[in-house]
């Protein structure tokens, strides 16, 4: 296979093909339809449910938030003006299928939020369209890309088994390029490009859009698709501040999820969409196998802080406009395009060691940090700086972490062993999908999820 989302759209179709098998002959038969019990309420425990919902299969989901949606987190940051702004998960690509179907059913637009990139390098400004890699890298990474359905599964493994910078150094990317390949990746991938699985990354670049996936934003907020969701399976399926605590699985069939509000509840299934760092605090019984709760451990979630700046003005006069710096806030974007307002936001986007600094700063110091890196290139914009929020995902209460990052070796090896079933438990999350990351992935695994119910 050329490509994991071949292989992944080849899967589904023979799955779907037996699931059809499997319901034509249950037609001789007065089979009992399971119960299901799903944890979380996220994109991947939403589509799951949605799933169920059609098949007239009865469930429940478990939330641990107060909120619906989990990593996906549409804040209105000015009420008045009606801003609204994504706390989590943000882009929708073109590439993604089941999302453009879901808004397409529940009448939703996908507006265009394609960005166009400002740089700060070395003290210096570059206006989009004013800088680019070499025209050496250029050619060498066309044909790294095109080279990328030819590869054998024996090379896929190799390059799997080294870091995304060696990678590039390895073919041939050093000085002025490799500088900014490592700022613009690595805000893609939410830690150091040291870190992250080659074949992870090669395989996001080639199979992605032109711009990365980073295309559309739901009108509304992206919460709005889930909000869409539970109005049609049942707002009263969904059981909010349900932190699962212990789930109990016999072997001759059933099982039982307690919560600790002191909540009980009894099913024939589960599907969990849980990230990692939840699943490992319920206590399984049986226990999960040894090499699943070491897979979960090895597994990395990105930490990433973003701090949303309401703006008097949109002085940066541009409303594709984001900017990656070589400096402490390292990435902004334009957070209201589309949106009718003289006011606008910024968000200054840190990833990895640098997210950890700013969100253990106060407001104060993160505003003079946004100031001054935008002084010399915007002049003083003090003045227009209205308020400020801030969220850092690493230390989220639920996730610690904005979503998972495949190192060195893990996109073949640990994967696998992460979406394997557990007794009556099937997994899912955007941990476990093709566009991992992304909130298609997370749906896409949702939806596997179900069918095997």
């Amino acid at each position: 296979m050329s490509s994991r989302r071949k292989f992944i759209q080849e899967t589904a179709i023979t799955t779907g093909g037996l699931f059809l098998a499997s319901s034509a002959f249950s037609s001789f038969f007065i089979a009992k339809k399971p119960k299901v019990i799903i944890i979380g309420a996220g994109f991947a425990g939403l589509a799951a449910a949605k799933y169920l919902h059609k098949k007239g299969i009865d469930f429940v989901i478990l939330e641990a938030r107060n909120r619906i949606s989990g990593r996906v987190f549409s804040h209105t940051i000015d009420e008045k003006e009606n801003l609204i702004i994504e706390l989590g998960a943000e882009w929708v690509g073109n590439s993604h299928e089941r999302i453009h179907n879901l808004c397409n059913e529940f009448g939703l637009e996908l507006q265009n939020n394609q960005f166009d990139t400002h740089l700060i390098y070395k003290g210096n400004y570059y206006k989009k369209n004013e800088w680019d890699y070499s025209e050496d890298w250029n050619k060498k990474f066309k044909a790294i890309i095109d080279h990328y359905p030819k590869l054998t599964q024996a090379e896929k493994l190799k390059i799997d088994k080294m870091d995304w910078w060696r990678f590039l150094v390895n073919n041939g990317c050093e000085g002025r390029d490799l500088d900014i390949r490592e700022l613009l990746d690595s805000t893609d991938f939410g830690e150091t490009i040291r870190s992250v699985s080659a074949f992870a990354a090669l395989a996001e670049y080639a199979e992605s859009s032109e711009k990365n996936e980073m295309d559309l934003k739901i009108k509304g907020g992206n919460s709005m698709l889930a909000k869409k969701i539970a109005d049609k399976i049942g707002n009263d399926k969904i059981k909010l501040q349900h932190a699962v605590s212990r789930v109990v699985q016999n072997s001759k069939g059933g099982v039982t999820v307690y919560c600790n509000n002191g909540q009980k509840f009894t099913a024939d299934k589960i599907i969990c969409t849980a990230p990692t760092f939840a699943v490992k605090k319920i206590k399984w019984e049986p226990g999960l196998p040894v090499d699943q709760v070491n897979a979960m451990n090895e597994l990395q979630y990105a930490r990433i802080n973003k701090n949303p700046i309401v703006f008097k003005k949109r002085f940066w006069n541009d409303e594709s406009f984001d900017m990656i710096t070589d400096q402490s806030p390292h990435y902004f974007y334009h957070a209201t395009k589309n949106q009718d307002s003289k006011k606008g936001v910024l968000i200054s986007y840190t990833i990895g060691e640098k997210a950890a600094v700013v969100a253990n700063q106060t407001d104060e110091w993160r505003e003079n940090m946004v100031l001054q890196t935008l002084k010399p290139h915007f002049n003083d914009v003090k003045d227009l700086f209205e308020k400020q929020t801030n969220y850092y995902w690493g230390t989220d209460e639920f996730s610690h972490g904005a979503y998972a990052m495949y190192g060195r070796g893990q996109w073949f090896r640990v994967m696998p062993i992460l979406k394997r079933s557990h007794i009556h438990t099937h997994f899912a999350g955007e941990h476990l999908a093709d566009w991992q990351g992304f909130m298609e992935g997370a749906i896409n695994t949702g939806e596997e999820a179900a069918a095997k119910i």
